[in-house]
């Protein structure tokens, strides 16, 4: 029984002694780990990956392959490094037998987030138990696109698209989505939005894959954990419902008269609030920005969906911070490069791997495993009488 400790001599009935911990639901607040892959300052609104880079000066200048490099390494690549890389990346796109069969057995109907976790693991699977390393890392990234666009093919009822070393990651995915020469604003769109969400702290997956590492786990197993509790609703999710609110929205004009009626049925708008940040999400100001071109008529109702929903939220509670997150201005410029929102996880996925890994690799250098402590809520041990005999 986690949280409370037995005392007392064998010949007598034991007694409890509770030892005291602050209990934190949701673990908030509780410091759980020390990383340097980025840090998510809440207060000011920034986010910041390995190198104190502050991600609205690497958006402009880096793209995603550059990204990746600098969360495993700690610097951003040369001109070399970034070559070498690509080059191992466009290696390790292709399905091994095992995940090709794996994604071959499976209904093309299935969840792609379904899809992808259980084809990352037959990719990834080993005859005996394997230390994370770097090179696994890179293979992994490198191999979600094709998992994804492949899944996608399928689910289309369309043959799958083999990827190619000529592209790069996120014109790798729009090519094996499409399966025609991929457009150059997507690409953009696409490779901007994977900068963004590369890695983002002690998210939930993120502390998932952290949590499987610590036990000595290999890496797959890792990114399999995060991929599961990315699926979530609460989490990954998050983007698909903020696109789905939209729909129902319709327009610009309609946006008042819904968000008040969806609040007056104490609905959720998605898209606002953020456990961590206290004011605007900076990777939202960023693909505002970009949603104004990306998809200019939602970005209209967009834009006039925030304006409402920040008033109303801070009319009913002033004390909040209410701000946009990411998942509303992801969820306008995802569609924008003309990925179906049955996707944006799985794009979330793709983009947040590169953290996982850099993660795992990090805390490879301190292992310990994350055991927290419970708080115990059943009774008094040895109090009720056991009736067995009766049963």
């Amino acid at each position: 029984m986690s949280g409370l400790r037995c005392s007392g001599r064998n010949s007598a009935p034991p007694t409890l002694s509770f030892e005291v911990a602050e209990f934190s639901p949701g673990l908030e607040g509780v410091v759980a780990a020390e990383t340097a892959v980025s840090e998510v300052d809440g207060a000011n609104g920034r986010l910041i990956y390995r190198g104190g880079y502050l991600i609205e000066d690497l958006v402009p200048v880096a793209g995603y392959e550059e990204i990746a490099h600098l969360l495993w390494h700690g610097e951003l690549p040369n001109e070399n490094e970034l070559d070498t890389l690509r080059q191992q990346m466009a290696a390790a796109r292709t399905l091994n037998q095992s995940a090709r069969g794996a994604l071959m057995a499976m209904d093309g109907q299935i969840d792609p987030m379904d899809v992808l976790r259980t084809v990352v693991s037959a990719q990834g699977a080993s005859k005996s138990l394997t230390k994370p390393s770097l090179a696994e890392a890179i293979a992994l990234t490198a191999v979600f696109p094709t998992i994804v666009g492949s899944a996608y093919r399928r689910r289309q009822g369309k043959d799958m698209v083999e990827p190619r070393a000529d592209l790069g990651h996120a014109a790798n995915l729009l090519w094996m989505m499409e399966g025609k020469e991929p457009d150059l604003q997507k690409v953009h769109l696409v490779d901007s939005y994977l900068v963004l969400l590369a890695d983002h702290g002690l998210n939930a997956s993120t502390f998932a894959a952290r949590v499987v590492a610590s036990t000595g786990s290999d890496l797959t197993s890792c990114v399999v954990g995060a991929i599961a509790a990315l699926k979530g609703p609460a989490h990954g999710g998050a983007t698909f419902a903020a696109r789905t609110m939209l729909d129902k929205i319709g327009s610009a004009d309609n946006a008042e008269k819904w968000l008040t009626e969806a609040h007056g049925r104490h609905e959720r708008f998605s898209g606002f609030g953020h456990r961590v940040y206290r004011t605007y999400d900076p990777r939202a100001k960023i693909l505002r920005e970009m949603a104004k071109t990306a998809s200019p008529e939602l970005h209209k109702t967009a834009a006039r969906t925030e304006e409402v929903a920040l008033k109303i939220l801070h009319d009913a509670h002033p004390e909040r911070p209410n701000a946009t997150n990411v998942d509303f201005w992801a969820s306008v410029v995802l569609t924008g490069a003309g990925i179906p929102k049955e996707l944006f996880t799985c794009v979330f996925a793709i983009s947040r791997v590169a953290g996982w890994t850099a993660h795992v690799l990090e805390s490879l250098s301190d292992l310990r495993i994350i055991r927290p402590a419970s708080r115990w809520t059943g009774p008094e041990p040895g109090k009720k009488p056991l009736q067995l005999a009766k049963r």
